[in-house]
């Protein structure tokens, strides 16, 4: 699998295949396995976690988050590995999804914009005119560039957002002059910085990053799955929590080298494994060592997305239909 493939990788292999013979299974759409953002979803895997928790897990890849949510809503999968802010935007439209853990406190995101524009860019004030990198459009990604372009008085109209994907399509994007800023994640951001591609204009992998940039806490990674699919699957769901909050934990106790050393090559190939465990160790705080959501980041995303989206603008949206802490606080984790 490449870092940015768009097929699936199974959640069961050798010995963990028998152990998880005769498991409930469930297809987890995740929106771009290979970022350090949605680490949790491999690493249960290569730890044989979900084989412990007694779950037969199905991952896919699909580099924007939007399209998994489409899938998830068509029914070619049953949950989805993204950020928890499109379960706001659902309600908004009408539908209803939740999370059921929270992996992320802080986005991860960073801002960056190619080296012949140092100087030329230094805010999201100067966005006029100019191509915005995002993974896909209704992606995160999209929401958090029209919301940091409305904060710094430019109407998110008046800038051209292009789907670049993640990974190396992002870096090509870049290098090839096609955008001129773009907002993406670790390793992707390393490699940047690294190879001179670009610059960071804004840094959204701290807490003070994060608040500076959206005004508070910004939950990203979850699992989330529509209502209906939580309410009638509540045993698989809470078999997925107990493996999830175990790597959350497991995460918290290892080092990003340690880490590394678990995940495939191919995920480090790009930036190399030193730099991806270095990434890792600098980031390490915006995952969530709980699960539990972020008392005030609901709040957060709904500010955001209420200053621009169509589908939550002006609407009234109930907050606790969207996430649930309930199996995260039922949890035993596994280990």
């Amino acid at each position: 699998m490449t870092a940015c493939s768009s097929k699936a990788t199974s959640g069961t292999s050798g010995s963990t295949a028998k152990a998880a013979a005769g498991s409930p299974k469930i297809t987890i759409m995740v929106g771009g396995l290979s970022k350090q953002i949605y680490l949790p979803y491999m690493l249960a895997q290569q730890l044989g976690y979900y084989a412990k928790a007694g779950v037969n897990v199905k991952l896919q890849n699909e580099p924007a988050g939007g399209d998994a949510t489409k899938n998830m809503l068509a029914g070619q999968v049953d949950g989805v590995g993204g950020f928890y802010d499109h379960n706001i935007a659902l309600q908004g439209q009408g539908k209803s999804s939740e999370s059921v853990i929270s992996m992320l406190q802080i986005p991860g995101e960073v801002e960056l914009c190619r080296t012949d524009l140092k100087g030329k860019i230094t805010s999201p004030a100067d966005w006029k005119g100019l191509s915005l990198g995002i993974t896909d459009t209704g992606s995160s990604t999209d929401f958090l560039s029209q919301y940091l372009a409305t904060k710094n008085n430019v109407d998110p109209a008046t800038t051209h957002r292009k789907g670049v994907g993640a990974g190396t399509t992002f870096i090509a994007a870049l290098k090839q002059k096609a955008i001129d800023c773009g907002m993406t994640t670790e390793p992707t951001v390393s490699q940047i910085l690294k190879d001179g591609t670009g610059f960071i204009l804004l840094d959204m992998r701290t807490a003070a990053g994060s608040r500076a940039a959206l005004g508070g806490t910004y939950p990203a990674t979850s699992l989330y799955l529509t209502t209906g699919y939580v309410q009638g699957h509540k045993e698989v769901v809470q078999k997925l929590v107990n493996a999830y909050v175990g790597t959350l934990k497991w995460i918290q106790a290892h080092s990003g080298a340690e880490i590394a050393d678990k995940m495939p090559p191919d995920y480090y190939a790009g930036v190399g494994k030193d730099a991806y465990a270095k990434a890792l160790d600098s980031e390490k705080g915006i995952f969530n060592p709980t699960g539990i959501m972020p008392p005030d980041g609901p709040k957060t995303c709904l500010a955001v997305l209420s200053a621009f989206n169509p589908a939550v603008k002006g609407k009234s949206i109930n907050l606790p239909a969207t996430y649930t802490d309930e199996f995260v606080k039922a949890a035993q984790p596994v280990s």
